[in-house]
């Protein structure tokens, strides 16, 4: 345990050996509980809140509405099939080792991580969905965010990244999801409402029994509508 970076005085590397180092306090159900999480549970969480989140925004007024709202939930797993793209020439140039092929003392709690640690792919996939899911809506984009970051745990506790591969991951996801925004939207939306049009297929994007609201119903009560739009303003999307 001889050397500067594994006495700590690397913060990288001293944090890598603190947060892995959890794994000799804490029983062994539970490594294996945050091993499964960290590999395919919270990916897995992710891909179903992105599609309970499509299914909300179907049910919008009007399709004009429900295609935006709709074409911004798609972007979320779309962004982070992009991000890991432009991950692989990254993890290609950069070409850094796993910590546990430099450093000892690392308890690995997943096997068979042969190639490139930074960026984390995890990392990346789970960052793009959660900042693509706020753009469309913030509730699910708040808990899409907070899956994220227990993924970025799960990836140092497993001993299979870096912190820093972790912070690049998420930096990389937040960019594509964010900067790449506008132009999907631009392309996802006319087809989205396309779709909405459709006989067979409309009901992908929009759901036709939700409707417009009635105009008498409006009638009667503008204050308690207002009211209740205002009372919610994150059932809004920030695509829309």
């Amino acid at each position: 345990m001889a050397g500067l970076e594994e006495s700590g005085s690397n913060p990288d590397v001293g944090l890598l050996y603190d947060i892995n180092g959890l794994t000799r306090d804490t029983p062994h159900w539970l490594d294996r509980a945050l091993a499964f999480a960290g590999e395919y549970g919270l990916l897995l969480a992710l891909v179903l809140l992105v599609v309970w989140c499509w299914w909300g925004q179907r049910k919008r007024g009007t399709l004009d509405d429900a295609a935006s709202s709709v074409a911004a939930v798609v972007w979320a797993p779309l962004a982070a099939g992009i991000a890991v793209l432009v991950n692989v020439p990254i993890r290609g140039f950069v070409e850094r080792p796993r910590p546990f092929r430099d450093h000892s003392g690392i308890d690995v709690l997943v096997e068979g991580k042969s190639d490139f640690s930074f960026v984390s792919d995890h990392a990346t996939l789970a960052m793009a969905i959660g900042a693509g899911l706020f753009v469309a809506h913030r509730k699910f984009g708040f808990v899409g965010l907070g899956l994220a970051a227990v993924e970025g745990f799960c990836r140092v506790f497993m001993g299979v990244h870096y912190p820093t591969d972790v912070i690049g991951g998420f930096a990389l996801g937040t960019a594509v999801a964010l900067l790449l925004s506008p132009l999907a939207m631009a392309l996802l939306t006319p087809l989205a409402k396309a779709i909405g049009r459709s006989r067979h297929a409309g009901w992908l994007v929009w759901d036709r029994e939700a409707g417009p609201v009635p105009p008498s119903a409006v009638s009667e009560s503008p204050a308690s509508s207002s009211s209740e739009a205002a009372a919610d303003p994150d059932e809004r999307d920030l695509a829309a």
